[in-house]
This record gives C-alpha cells, sequence and structure tokens, in this order.
C-alpha cells in the first residue's frame, strides 16, 4: 500500500497571529479556518489544508541548529526564473531578508525564514527531463544569481 502523497504539514509558532499574517499576507496563502484561537489553517485551493500553524506560545524556545526535526518547508511556486524573481521581489518589498539562493540544477530556490525562524524555501523546477534517467542530478548546489 503506497503512501500517495503529503497531506499537509503543521509547524509551530509563539503568536498566531503574527504567523497567520506572514502565510496569508507575504506568502499569499488562503487562510481557510481557525481552531480555539490556537490554530490556523491555509489551503493552496485543492486540499482543505495544506499547512497548519499550532501557537505553543511566546516563550517557547528555538530548536537547536543541530537538533532532530524539521529542516525547511519547499514550497514550489512555479516553472520559470521570471516567476522567482517576482518572488524575490515580494520578499523585498514586504522587508522578508532572504537567508539563500541556490541553484540545485532540478530547481532553483529562494531561502527566508518565517516570523519563528522556520526555514522556507520557495521554488521553480526547471525540466524534468535533467533528473528522470539521472537522479544523481538532484545533488547539485550551486550559487543563484537572479
Amino acid at each position: 500500500m503506497p503512501i500517495q502523497a503529503i497531506g499537509h504539514i503543521v509547524l509551530k509558532v509563539r503568536d498566531l497571529d503574527r504567523a497567520a499574517a506572514f502565510y496569508r499576507d507575504v506568502l499569499g496563502i488562503k487562510e481557510v479556518m481557525r481552531y480555539r484561537g490556537a490554530m490556523a489553517f491555509f489551503s493552496f485551493g485543492t486540499n482543505h489544508h495544506d499547512i497548519g500553524l499550532l501557537q505553543v506560545g511566546g516563550q517557547a524556545p528555538s530548536p537547536a541548529a543541530d537538533a532532530v526535526g524539521l529542516y525547511h518547508l519547499a514550497l514550489k511556486v512555479g516553472d520559470s526564473l521570471d516567476e522567482l524573481r517576482a518572488w524575490k521581489q515580494r520578499l523585498e518589498q514586504h522587508g522578508v531578508p532572504l537567508t539563500g539562493m541556490s541553484d540545485h540544477g532540478v530547481s532553483q530556490s529562494l531561502y527566508l525564514a518565517d516570523p519563528d525562524g522556520n526555514e522556507i524555501e520557495l521554488f521553480v523546477d526547471a525540466d524534468p527531463a535533467l533528473w528522470k534517467d539521472d537522479l544523481a542530478a538532484v545533488m547539485t548546489v550551486r550559487p543563484l544569481k537572479l
């Protein structure tokens, strides 16, 4: 019985309103519901929810850099560098600093952090022919210049 897809992800946040504003207003993901003042749910439009945010309180510690846990959340924003450039400009307009930009060969990516430090990768895919017959192509990391 194969698993078919990732259903959704839930991220822990300190301040639900602050985090929800980021995912809704900066990333443009539709907020679809709040639950008991402690959770917010967001949808890309095809699922009931794709991302959930769970408020854990303002004093919650950040995980150590070498701790086990989520490394980053990757969100596909298109298939062209022009779309990625538009996202870079949007982030700049919202005052969101980039933590990195990478050309992975199979995709090109912008890296940033949400208000709680959860790392987010915004990426565009390259032609799948680049990796379909050579899965080692996924191991490419070069600087990206936009």
